[in-house]
C-alpha cells in the first residue's frame, strides 16, 4: 500500500495506455511524453513496487498479471478523474457538460431521440454524444469509460457492469408500404414464409429470440438470402424487396406513424418479445450531474410510455 500511494498520476495514466494500445510508444503518445521518458517512468514503477509490470513479445510488450491488475484500476481511476472534471466544470459554470450515453437501435429512437429533443428545449447549453451499437460493443465503451451509461443488456458474468432492467422490447414484423401481404383480408404464419426475413447472424440476441419464437409456435425457419445487423442497411432492403423485417415496435411506430415513411408492421402477432434491455452504468462510478438528469428524463420518458399497474 505505501508503495502503490507513491506511484505519480502520469505512472498510472501511463500504465493505463500502455494495456490498451500493446505498445509503449503509442501508450506515451496518448499522455503526451516521448518514449524515452515513458520507458524510465515503467522502470521506476518497477522499481518502486519491486515488482515486474511488462515483459517483452517481439518488437512489443505486454503486461504481467501483476501489470494488468494494476492497469486496470489505474484506468478505473483515470475514469474517475475525467467524471470529476466533468462535474467541477459543470459546479463552477453553471453549464452542463458533454453526455456521453449508448443504446442499442430500439431504445436509442424510443426514448434517448425524444428525451433529447425535449430536454434540448428547456436546456439550450445540453449536448450529449449519442452512439447506437449492438449491446456488446456498447458495454466494451463503457469498461472502457468512454460512455457515461447505455441502454443494452448486459451479457451473462458480467462483473464491471452494473444493470438496472428498464423495459422489454416487443417485436413487429416490418415491410414495404404496398407490399403483397397487405392486400389479403388475413395473414397467417404460412403466408410469411413465402417471403425473405432480414435478421442478423445466429449469435445476435434478435435472431435468436425470434428463431426461438417461431420454433415454439411449430415455424420452420425462414429463408435469409441477406443478413444484416444494420439498421439502415435492413430498411435499405425493405424499400427495394419484399422482404419481411423483424425490428423493435416502439421504433416501428416511430417510422410508421409518418405517412412519408415507406415502412409498416404487418397486422400479425407472433408474440415476438426480445430480453429486458437495462440502464447499464460502470460499478462505483457516480453519473455527472449532466447524465443523472438525462437518465432521470429517460426514466421519466418510460413510465409515461408503459403506465405502472
Amino acid at each position: 500500500m505505501t508503495q502503490l500511494r507513491r506511484l505519480k498520476p502520469v505512472q498510472l495514466r501511463l500504465l493505463a495506455h500502455l494495456a490498451e494500445e500493446g505498445a509503449l510508444g503509442a501508450a506515451a503518445s496518448k499522455i503526451g511524453i516521448a518514449q524515452p521518458a515513458a520507458s524510465r517512468l515503467l522502470a521506476e514503477m518497477e522499481a518502486a513496487l519491486g515488482l515486474s509490470l511488462h515483459e517483452r513479445q517481439g518488437r512489443g510488450l505486454r503486461l504481467t498479471h501483476v501489470g494488468a491488475a494494476l492497469a486496470r484500476r489505474a484506468a478505473r481511476i483515470e475514469m474517475e478523474l475525467f467524471d470529476a472534471a466533468q462535474e467541477v466544470a459543470e459546479a463552477a459554470t453553471g453549464r452542463a457538460g458533454i453526455v456521453r450515453v449508448g443504446a442499442v437501435t430500439g431504445p436509442a429512437l424510443s426514448l434517448i431521440l425524444p428525451t433529447l429533443t425535449a430536454m434540448q428545449k428547456n436546456l439550450p447549453d445540453f449536448r450529449a454524444e449519442v452512439t447506437v451499437a449492438t449491446s456488446i460493443n456498447l458495454c466494451d465503451l463503457l469498461r472502457d469509460g468512454r460512455l457515461d451509461f447505455a441502454l443494452a443488456r448486459v451479457p451473462a458474468g458480467e462483473t464491471q457492469l452494473d444493470a438496472d432492467v428498464m423495459a422489454t422490447e416487443p417485436l413487429s414484423l416490418v415491410v414495404r408500404r404496398g407490399h403483397p401481404l397487405l392486400v389479403r383480408p388475413k395473414i397467417t404464419a404460412a403466408d410469411l414464409l413465402q417471403y425473405d426475413w432480414v435478421m442478423g447472424d445466429d449469435e445476435t440476441l434478435l435472431t435468436q429470440t425470434v428463431m426461438s419464437r417461431l420454433a415454439e409456435i411449430g415455424m420452420p425457419v425462414p429463408n435469409r438470402r441477406i443478413s444484416t445487423s444494420s439498421f439502415l442497411f435492413t430498411l435499405a432492403i425493405l424499400n427495394q424487396t419484399d422482404a419481411i423485417a423483424p425490428l423493435a415496435t416502439p421504433v416501428v411506430d416511430s417510422l410508421s406513424g409518418n405517412p412519408s415513411v415507406p415502412f409498416v408492421s404487418l397486422p400479425i402477432d407472433l408474440g415476438l418479445t426480445v430480453a429486458p434491455f437495462s440502464l447499464v452504468t460502470r460499478i462505483g462510478s457516480q453519473l455527472t450531474p449532466a447524465a443523472q438528469r438525462l437518465v432521470d428524463s429517460i426514466k421519466a420518458a418510460l413510465r409515461t410510455a408503459i403506465p405502472s399497474g
